[in-house]
């Protein structure tokens, strides 16, 4: 029997409360970047809705100048959300129960959280529009509320790392590493994504270690999958 779709909704809200909790301190954190680099806080509101990607944010307020440099802004998000790509290639293969308009509103909120959570969905049982967007909606909404309030607040938040709160999104990516463990495989595409990203960021100025890593990740992955192909044609 089908879910409803609001039942639905309900158990995707449920499902990245956590994670957009634990959030919370990094989206103060970037508010208030912003506004000590001139961004009011309807300006760090409008980014955050338009644009819906914390790496990228980040990297654009720590090159922020008067006069905003456009063409490099534009370039180094371009750059780090290229991985947007890959996720987008790999959340659509369970998409079949969306519609053509659902499946592209759905993927305006992908993030890296909720791409994880949904893969992580369809893998054991079907993903559905409503569980999309109740994971993508909530995330979204409390995103943009965050930061504006990390805008509001300014500097009172202080360095983040003495709270250990810079550690946060390293820990969320773990946790989600860790829902996705097959067995050694995943430890082997996660080391040589790691490896690769970590080589690059070392040769190579700018965010392309970011896309590295992703290519290096799915360039392992698919080694296995031919692989298996090559054993089960044997």
């Amino acid at each position: 029997m089908r879910e409803s779709w609001a039942s639905e909704f309900t158990r995707g809200v449920a499902t990245i409360l956590p994670v957009a909790m634990a959030v919370t301190p990094f989206a103060l954190i970037f508010g208030a970047l912003a506004a000590q680099k001139g961004l009011s806080p309807l300006e760090v509101g409008l980014m955050s809705g338009l644009v819906f990607a914390g790496a990228s944010q980040f990297v654009a307020v720590d090159i922020w100048q008067h006069p905003a440099p456009w063409l490099v802004l534009g370039f180094t998000a371009l750059t780090i959300n290229l991985r947007h790509v890959m996720m987008g290639a790999s959340i659509a293969r369970h998409m079949g129960r969306f519609s053509a308009a659902s499946r592209y509103v759905s993927l305006y909120f992908l993030a890296d959280e909720i791409w994880a959570l949904a893969e992580r969905r369809a893998s054991v049982t079907t993903l559905t529009p409503g569980y999309f967007l109740g994971l993508g909606v909530t995330l979204y909404l409390g995103w943009i509320g965050l930061t504006v309030s990390g805008a509001l607040a300014g500097s009172a938040l202080g360095d983040p790392e003495r709270f250990g709160f810079d550690f946060v999104f390293t820990a969320i990516f773990i946790a989600l590493i860790v829902g996705f463990w097959r067995g050694y495989r995943t430890g082997v595409i996660v080391a040589a994504s790691a490896a690769v990203a970590a080589l690059t960021h070392l040769l190579v100025p700018g965010p392309w270690y970011i896309l590295a890593g992703g290519l290096a990740g799915i360039a392992t992955g698919a080694a296995f999958m031919a692989e298996d192909v090559e054993e089960q044609a044997a």
